[in-house]
């Protein structure tokens, strides 16, 4: 059955292929997005589709509700992910990562309300902070410094889940919680600071491959099309709202990646390695136990696989200087 779908941050690259996927599946499709980290060019394939909108606004600034090409259109779900997710965006104004974390996100949540609409709120790993518990399942809290560089983004999130959470028990809200971990693949924006980014676009101009501490901290990376899958599967599953991690259970050191990254590209980049930044986490890893139970979900796309098609896509993109992230 078509739905009428609404996703905030859906230029973004979580969001683009998020659309792509819903206009696939038949569904009519609004993205609301401000452009601060994502970029128009990310849907423009969908504009010529009839069941594509594109709307160039942000959730914080007034309501959604009255927005003329909002106030009249039925909603069934919406797909908040809304906010940055790199260090280097969500750290260039953190005034508005929080804002968009807890303002933006009762905006959505009001939004819900009026329209009787279904919330899926794309939370993170990051809610975990540097965690005290591996692999991270869902009931283990965190262990996060709010008076950091990265608490902006990391305690705004977790604000974002106690909004969904006490808008489902006071107001009926049907929210659901994701918690994404490391995702990478195509359309990420070359120069938003994330490590898969970094370590492709340096070994493709052959630049030296900056690794931060001695790169034994440890990541699981997920391809964007197994988060997107499981972000489908979430929403349309009834009777349950999480929080769920999403997220790939295998774990490779940033050295590690590094020297795939390199094999795969043929670079003769070197690795150089610098000062670890402050509160960044020591390893990562999804229990996903509680997907796989409930969604029925398990990533299928591995590293290797994953990052070939990441880098053909650098390539191609590294060779149209046009595109405003380049």
């Amino acid at each position: 059955m078509p739905m009428r779908v609404l996703v905030t941050g859906g230029a973004g690259f979580i969001g683009s292929h998020l659309c792509e996927q819903l206009v696939k599946s038949g569904h009519d499709v609004v993205c609301v997005d401000n452009c601060f980290s994502g970029f128009p060019e990310n849907v423009s394939h969908l504009d010529n589709s009839p069941r594509f909108l594109f709307i160039r606004a942000s959730i914080n600034n007034g309501s959604l509700i009255s927005h003329r090409d909002l106030c009249t259109r039925p909603v069934d779900w919406i797909f908040n992910l809304a906010c940055p997710a790199s260090p280097k965006a969500y750290q260039s104004d953190a005034v508005e990562t929080v804002r968009t974390n807890t303002i933006g996100a009762m905006n959505v949540l009001d939004f819900a309300v009026a329209k009787g609409a279904r919330v899926l709120q794309a939370s993170t790993s990051e809610i975990y902070g540097d965690p005290l518990v591996h692999p991270q399942h869902e009931e283990y809290w965190g262990n996060v410094n709010p008076l950091s560089p990265r608490g902006c983004y990391d305690e705004g999130k977790r604000l974002a889940e106690t909004l969904c959470y006490v808008y489902q028990k006071e107001r009926g809200v049907d929210t659901k919680i994701i918690r994404i971990f490391n995702t990478y693949g195509p359309r990420m924006a070359p120069d938003d600071g994330r490590v898969v980014s970094n370590f492709i676009v340096q070994a493709l101009q052959g630049k030296d491959i900056t690794i931060y501490g001695e790169g034994n901290q440890t990541r699981s990376f997920q391809y964007i099309d197994d988060l997107v899958r499981g972000m489908m599967a979430m929403m349309k599953k009834d009777g349950f709202s999480g929080p769920v991690n999403l997220g790939n259970p295998n774990e490779f050191t940033i050295k590690q990646l590094a020297e795939l990254v390199l094999k795969l590209t043929q670079s003769k980049s070197k690795l150089v390695f610098r000062e670890l930044p402050e509160a960044d986490p020591r390893q990562r890893r999804p229990d996903i136990s509680l997907a796989k139970r409930e969604l029925q979900w398990d990533p299928t796309i591995q590293l290797k696989e994953g990052l070939k098609k990441t880098i053909d896509y650098f390539k191609l993109r590294m060779t149209h200087k046009d595109h405003p992230a380049f």
